[in-house]
């Protein structure tokens, strides 16, 4: 497969004085977080929460930023998350795609809305039981 790119929309969720950001994202359902180059981060303003390792493909491991609160907004769909700051582009993870409800079709190379939910996103609440009245 292929590299598959996204147009995204992001923003700091905590300044809706600030305008948000269009953005060409790698996705990459091998990583776990968005990530955001330090570039971005200044636009937007965000603040460092704290700070985590990251362990590369290739074993190294680094300290990196890890910044918040981000908005991510890709088919209408919204996402809050914090961001690590690394690299030179904007990195869609595995974790803001779930709670977007979002999927990558490995045959046409592209992001798509979850065809079990093409509407809306949907989402899962295991364990949890409705009381009814």
């Amino acid at each position: 497969m292929g590299l598959v790119h996204q147009k995204i929309r992001i923003a700091n969720a905590a300044r809706d004085d600030l305008e948000e950001i269009d953005a060409r994202a790698l996705v990459d359902t091998g990583a776990i977080d968005l990530c955001l180059p330090k570039l971005v981060v200044l636009q937007l303003k965000l603040k460092t929460i704290e700070q985590r390792m990251v362990t590369y493909a290739d074993g190294r491991k680094e300290l990196v930023d890890y910044v918040g609160p981000v908005r991510v907004e890709v088919f209408g769909r919204n996402a809050f998350t914090g961001a690590m700051v690394m690299g030179d582009q904007v990195l869609l993870g595995a974790i803001p795609m779930e709670s977007m409800d979002v999927l990558v079709d490995p045959r046409r190379q592209i992001l798509i809305p979850n065809p079990d939910h093409p509407n809306i996103p949907g989402a899962m609440a295991m364990g949890f039981r409705t009381s009814h009245a």
